[in-house]
């Protein structure tokens, strides 16, 4: 995988905010939805590997808004879906 991204590479939670950015950013971009396992066990350790940082959700004229390191997109992942050291399973008293 070579993505063509300057400093962060940018996806966004929802095919409507993914539209709104490729219309803001024009260039002929257009919003291609991608499978969560899919992203998660080959795109980001690729991007990772090559030192890409991850954009989440970029807003606005600029298309600005944050960056993460692979690591912390995948614990910011686990942590919403409940799984590794956030599970149910792990809390105290399960």
């Amino acid at each position: 995988m070579s993505p063509d991204c300057l400093v962060g590479c940018p996806y966004w939670s929802s095919q409507a905010r993914a539209q709104r950015a490729a219309e803001i950013w024009g260039s002929g971009l257009r919003a291609v939805s991608l499978p969560l396992e899919a992203w998660r066990s080959r795109a980001l350790p690729e991007l990772s590997d090559e030192g890409y940082q991850i954009g989440i959700n970029w807003t606005g004229p600029r298309l600005i808004g944050w960056d993460f390191t692979v690591p912390e997109v995948l614990n910011r992942l686990a942590h919403a879906l409940r799984e590794g050291p956030y599970s149910e399973e792990s809390a105290p008293g399960s």
